[in-house]
């Protein structure tokens, strides 16, 4: 199994549907929105799709699929 990357795995947690399929789906549904300005984020979807389309459904559900957001971005909320 690749390793998947932070924000992978933030990507995944926030896509999760509670299947690998339905979250592959629902990746690959919110990328036909993304402006062609969104490269970075593509690039991150597009490497997501693909380590989740080679990990069986058991290392799925295996995952720590809780999206961790930096002390920064909680920090930005309270000012």
């Amino acid at each position: 199994m690749k390793n998947f990357t932070h924000d992978e795995l933030n990507l995944t947690a926030i896509y999760n549907t509670g299947s690998r399929e339905g979250t592959i789906k629902a990746l690959a549904d919110m990328r036909g929105y993304l402006e062609q300005d969104e490269q970075e984020l593509r690039t991150l979807t597009d490497s997501t799709i693909s380590k989740l389309e080679t990990i069986s459904d058991a290392k799925y559900e295996a995952l720590d699929l809780y999206p961790e957001f930096g002390d920064d971005e909680a920090s930005d909320k309270g000012s």
